[in-house]
């Protein structure tokens, strides 16, 4: 009795997530840029090909839930790292400007 309760209470938790009719896909960024107020973040991905390049997703966030998704990344990295092997770090490209700060 007490776990049938149990599940009932969970599953009256649970939220249902809908995805949005214009989103059909994923879409690919090779650089991303963070900034910062004292009340949100801002992350900008962008797909860029030479000579061109295109902003395709700007999220805002909260800082508390900005850290939530660092700390979710870096677990899923780790997972990632331990199944598949180190990946190589790599010269960072933020010294170099691209066209919008």
């Amino acid at each position: 009795m007490a776990q049938e309760k149990k599940i009932d209470k969970e599953r009256s938790q649970r939220q249902e997530i809908k995805i949005a009719d214009n989103i059909t896909g994923a879409e690919y960024a090779n650089l991303m840029q963070v900034m910062h107020t004292r009340e949100e973040f801002r992350l900008v991905f962008a797909h860029l090909f030479d000579p061109t390049g295109k902003v395709v997703c700007k999220v805002t966030t909260t800082p508390a839930h900005f850290k939530r998704m660092v700390l979710a990344m870096q677990e899923n990295l780790d997972l990632y790292e331990k199944s598949n092997g180190k990946i190589m770090d790599v010269e960072s490209d933020s010294a170099k400007k691209i066209g919008f700060e």
